[in-house]
């Protein structure tokens, strides 16, 4: 089973490993979905999965102990560029801490003016890491709202005391790391869509691309160097849900397996430390 030495012990502890598939405004119909496992070498395998309807059920996740190491689907910083023109913090917590303290309409009346007063083709200011994974800019307040899910997870990750390494610090038996779903997905399927909340839209198509997903991750052929192991019955769940919230987190988990298994969590010798950083981007 994967190890963790605390600073406290020379003693190496079981760490659960989860992917956290996180939305900002979850429900019973869309929730938070945690996929939890543990890797032995290379091998990860998937122990359980949880559905999260609130986010109070997430607070109280949180604060359960440790050891624990979880990939979050969240952006855990904003642009630089964002921050500097609005006359922000330029260190994370302070920032974060004023981030906090905004309403969504705040955001999205601030945001909308920045992206308003420049021209076409750069309305967005991006993180030095979201290019090299893919992801949306992190001041994106729809399609998806990923803004509103840093104001919804990120301060609770903080309240939780979690460490946030590249961050702030926390408590080691407790790891959160920003993970993205589609950074892995398009190692494996390229541009094909494998997901929608659209029930219309969980087309055959979309089937194929998730089955393809999980064969490739149970086979090992990602970068990562590891494998998925499932039992039948996940396998088929994982492929069935056609939202992929299932499925991204497995992914995410995969991911935070990964950063397990490299020093420093896989961090890479740069970042920039008001941003943050995405695992294996």
């Amino acid at each position: 089973m994967s190890k963790v030495t605390t600073p406290d012990s020379a003693e190496p502890l079981d760490r659960l490993l989860v992917g956290v598939d996180f939305t900002s405004a979850p429900t019973a119909r869309k929730s938070i979905r945690l996929a939890c496992g543990r890797r032995r070498g290379s091998i990860v395998t998937l122990e359980r999965q949880l559905a999260l309807t609130s986010l109070s059920a997430f607070d109280d996740w949180l604060d359960q102990p440790g050891p624990w190491l979880g990939g979050f689907d969240l952006p855990f910083g904003l642009p630089r560029e964002l921050v500097e023109s609005l006359n922000w913090p330029t260190d994370w917590l302070p920032l974060i801490t004023h981030y906090a303290k905004m309403s969504r309409a705040e955001i999205r009346d601030t945001f909308a003016a920045f992206c308003n007063a420049r021209p076409a083709g750069s309305k967005f200011a991006h993180r030095t890491c979201d290019r090299p994974a893919g992801s949306s800019p992190s001041m994106k307040w729809v399609n998806p709202p990923v803004a509103y899910m840093l104001h919804a997870g990120v301060p609770r990750l903080l309240r939780a005391g979690v460490d946030l390494p590249g961050l702030h610090p926390g408590d080691p038996s407790r790891v959160a790391l920003e993970a993205y779903p589609g950074l892995l997905a398009r190692e494996l399927i390229a541009h094909r869509s494998y997901k929608s909340d659209t029930l219309a839209k969980q087309t055959p198509d979309r089937l194929i691309a998730r089955k393809d997903i999980l064969e490739a991750l149970e086979q090992g052929r990602t970068r990562l160097g590891l494998r998925l192991k499932l039992s039948h019955a996940q396998r088929d769940e994982l492929a069935d849900d056609g939202s992929g919230d299932k499925l991204d987190a497995v992914l995410c988990l995969m991911q935070a397996a990964w950063a397990d298994s490299r020093p420093a969590f896989g961090q890479p010798a740069k970042i920039d430390h008001l941003e943050g950083w995405i695992v294996s981007a």
